[in-house]
């Protein structure tokens, strides 16, 4: 399959991950302002229902360092009341800020304009630590054309407000005014050209042969589309608070979902279990596996859960009760490739007033505790899958 271009994935990090307003070079900032721009992202982590939780904050290694304006004083400026009275709504967002000194204000006005996006760019967290995760592990890297592509990625994803700038700065005496300004057209030519080259990645991830979408490969190619689309949603919502339009070409995230979905019911998965006791433990891991939407049953399946169960009695000094100790262990398979896909293990003990009564209650654990965490391990195994070149 010819290698997709992965250039918007780039973009697709540094945009969900912080609150960026374009690719290309940041405007030319001094140390005191990337230190505001950490300072207002410091802030946003810490409001409730922010996408920007445990991203890491800004820092003065992104920015140019030239001199500062100069801090105005004399007659009160129309910005301070009024933003849009200077940067008008057609071309400009802006928001002020203030404070004690040159420093609180400049947050505070980064904080401002990050918190007109902020709606917009909330994404889910799952998502937001999905893309996280591919980065920081590397997991991504075969999707990249080159190596120094994805370094920048890991080295980016620390800029935020990317495209923000502080356009004036004025005191009165007492307190200090700072206005904090995107430029619309950038904003949206940027934001567009992401969806569009997001899209592309995702046309690509998706096609695919009939025959090889009910995979785990499909599964994850498809997951994968379904996550830039989610994002592809997140930056269109961005475009709607400028008033640009969103690039016809763009599809909807719930087309991806639907198609997991059908998936998930396409790939068949059988059980065989030693040890077990009138196939209790082949049903709790069945009806988990029935649960996420797989077929069940057979015993040729493309994947299989083979699981060993055993049970021996436990000795424990001055107990009347007798005690039986099970060992599960599970492992989900790819049978065409021989693979061990994820593991699966547990044990405890169980006490009754008869070796044969204690066994029957360390049955019934072990069934209830497939039942309670193996849909978890299997969910976030599903999530973590990487699709292959």
């Amino acid at each position: 399959m010819k290698k997709p271009k992965t250039g918007a994935l780039f973009f697709s990090l540094i945009f969900l991950l912080s609150l960026g307003g374009c690719a290309a070079a940041p405007p030319a900032w001094d140390n005191r302002e990337a230190d505001a721009v950490a300072g207002a992202n410091a802030a946003l982590r810490s409001m409730d229902g922010g996408g920007l939780a445990g991203l890491p904050a800004a820092t003065s290694a992104n920015a140019a360092s030239p001199e500062p304006a100069a801090v105005k004083t004399g007659e009160r400026p129309a910005w301070v009341d009024s933003p849009e009275a200077v940067y008008s709504r057609n071309s400009f967002v802006a928001a002020v800020g203030s404070g004690r000194s040159r420093d609180q204000a400049e947050k505070s006005a980064f904080t401002a304009l990050s918190s007109i996006y902020s709606l917009s760019l909330q994404a889910d967290q799952i998502i937001t630590n999905s893309y996280q995760e591919m980065v920081v592990n590397g997991q991504t890297a075969d999707w990249y054309e080159d190596a120094s592509l994805e370094e920048s990625i890991r080295t980016s994803t620390a800029m935020d407000l990317v495209g923000a700038a502080i356009r004036d700065v004025w005191s009165d005496g007492s307190l200090f005014y700072a206005v904090a300004v995107m430029e619309n057209a950038q904003t949206a030519r940027q934001y567009a050209r992401i969806i569009r080259d997001n899209q592309r990645i995702i046309d690509t991830l998706t096609d695919i042969p009939a025959a090889d979408r009910n995979s785990m490969d499909g599964l994850a190619r498809f997951q994968f589309a379904a996550t830039l689309a989610e994002a592809n949603k997140v930056f269109a919502n961005v475009l709607s608070v400028i008033g640009a339009p969103v690039p016809a070409e763009m599809r909807q995230s719930e087309d991806y979902r639907l198609e997991i979905a059908s998936i998930i019911r396409g790939i068949p998965v059988s059980v065989t279990v030693e040890g077990d006791r009138e196939n209790r433990i082949r049903s709790a891991f069945a009806s988990v596996l029935s649960a996420a939407g797989f077929r069940t049953g057979g015993t040729n399946a493309p994947y299989q859960i083979r699981a060993r169960i055993s049970f021996s009695e436990a000795q424990l000094p001055n107990q009347t009760n007798k005690f039986v100790r099970y060992v599960l262990d599970g492992d989900f398979m790819d049978t065409a490739a021989g693979e061990v896909l994820f593991s699966y293990n547990v044990n405890g003990r169980e006490g009754h007033l008869s070796v044969l009564e204690a066994e029957i209650r360390a049955l019934r654990a072990a069934e209830a505790k497939i039942k309670d965490d193996y849909a978890e391990i299997l969910l976030s195994f599903l999530a973590r899958l990487i699709p292959k070149r």
